[in-house]
């Protein structure tokens, strides 16, 4: 899938947070309503990807997101960026006509 693509730098964050708690390096990306800008994204480890699913594979991590979450985000790169606020997966997305301060929340 090139719909939406996983940087290096995030296969590798998903590669040690999996390992670290013994499951499989699959990131799940969705979208839900919420957030000061209207849709906010959800990350969190999967054990598998579901038969609608997207799948998009940097350096043997798999990032899969849902066909309505795709909608979305078609097009954004996900990555993990570290900063001096911290660090964090952050989402590129074109599709977003706006977006928050936090970088969590997002409209279209």
């Amino acid at each position: 899938m090139t719909d939406v693509t996983l940087s290096a730098a995030a296969a590798a964050r998903v590669a040690a947070i999996a390992e670290k708690q013994g499951k499989p390096a699959i990131l799940r990306l969705s979208v839900e309503g919420g957030g000061c800008s209207g849709f906010q994204y959800r990350f969190g480890l999967a054990d598998g990807a579901e038969a609608d699913d997207s799948i998009a594979e940097t350096d043997g991590v798999r990032l899969v997101v849902d066909s309505v979450s795709l909608d979305l985000v078609r097009g954004s790169e996900v990555d993990f960026v570290e900063s001096l606020g911290g660090a964090a997966f952050r989402v590129t997305n074109p599709q977003a006509a706006s977006g928050c301060g936090c970088g969590t929340s997002f409209a279209i």
